[in-house]
């Protein structure tokens, strides 16, 4: 079978699911589309599911009983910690589709090493590797959110404080702070005043805010404004401490940050720059002493 038609083959099969998660599957997605171009709801629910496309009356269906099958055959502790990378990374991607791209590649990786006539070692080894790509790749988004997240943090806690000490409530200042910003602390900070807004408690809403990221100095924000609310302390001033707080541990972490610089260069200067340096410097050098030699 040619390379060409393989890839062609695998790239179908990764963008197949893709779509049908990002446009939406089954029903619900039929339903949702229709809502939004102003259509009217049919007395018939079957008439009216029946008026969708193929892909929504069929592909749909047959993708989400594929999906359910994957989420059952997998181990529950894999699809959990799998579930929390990709909230982590905040992707609208379900768990089911990045395991079915997963199975994808490692097959697609298979077809590749017996199209190369590659050994049994080499093609196990691609083969891992492509099973394990979308898991690296989900690690790096996560892990590059989580530090915007990290950065953001003593400003928008600046924001909270000012608002409060200006005399709005703390749910208001949140909303402030939410508009004002467009990065991923702010889009967190917007799912935590829609749980406000729906009748969930403030503690509740900022202990799902804490649960939903991995950033320690979040988890202290979020204990200490529950501690403020349970015995009576201005919330302004706890605010102020941790903005305080967490200036100080982002100076600490710059500082360490610096002083790994040098251990970083020893690398690069011994092997790339030294002995290009030995060689310019040394070359015409040796060169005579061997001319003289001879």
């Amino acid at each position: 079978m040619p390379i060409y038609v393989i890839l062609a083959a695998l790239a179908v099969g990764i963008a197949l699911p893709l779509a049908i998660v990002s446009v939406g599957s089954g029903e619900a997605g039929v339903f949702a589309r229709r809502r939004v171009k102003g259509e009217k709801k049919s007395a018939n629910a079957d008439s009216f599911i029946l008026e969708g496309s193929a892909g929504e009356r069929v592909v749909a269906p047959a993708l989400g009983s594929l999906f359910r099958t994957l989420r059952r055959l997998t181990p529950v502790g894999l699809m959990e910690a799998l579930d929390r990378r990709i909230g982590l990374a905040g992707l609208s991607i379900r768990a089911e589709t990045v395991i079915f791209i997963k199975i994808l590649l490692a097959v697609g990786a298979v077809l590749a090493a017996q199209q190369f006539s590659l050994d049994l070692l080499p093609m196990v080894l691609v083969t891992i590797v492509a099973f394990l790509v979308p898991d690296a790749l989900i690690n790096s988004v996560g892990k590059e959110r989580q530090g915007q997240i990290l950065l953001a943090l003593p400003s928008v806690i600046d924001q909270l404080r000012m608002s409060v000490e200006a005399g709005v409530g703390f749910e208001a200042a949140v909303g402030r702070a939410a508009k004002a910003g467009d990065g991923p602390l702010a889009q967190e900070l917007r799912h935590t005043l829609q749980e406000m807004q729906i009748g969930a408690s403030r503690s509740e809403a900022l202990h799902h805010l804490a649960d939903r990221n991995d950033v320690s100095e979040l988890r202290t924000l979020v204990a200490a404004v529950s501690q403020s609310e349970d015995f009576g302390i201005p919330v302004a001033h706890v605010l102020r401490v941790q903005a305080d707080e967490l200036r100080g541990r982002r100076k600490q972490r710059a500082e360490e940050r610096a002083m790994k610089i040098p251990v970083k260069m020893v690398f690069p200067l011994v092997l790339c720059i030294f002995p290009a340096l030995m060689l310019v410097l040394l070359g015409p050098a040796t060169l005579r002493i061997v001319d003289a030699l001879l």
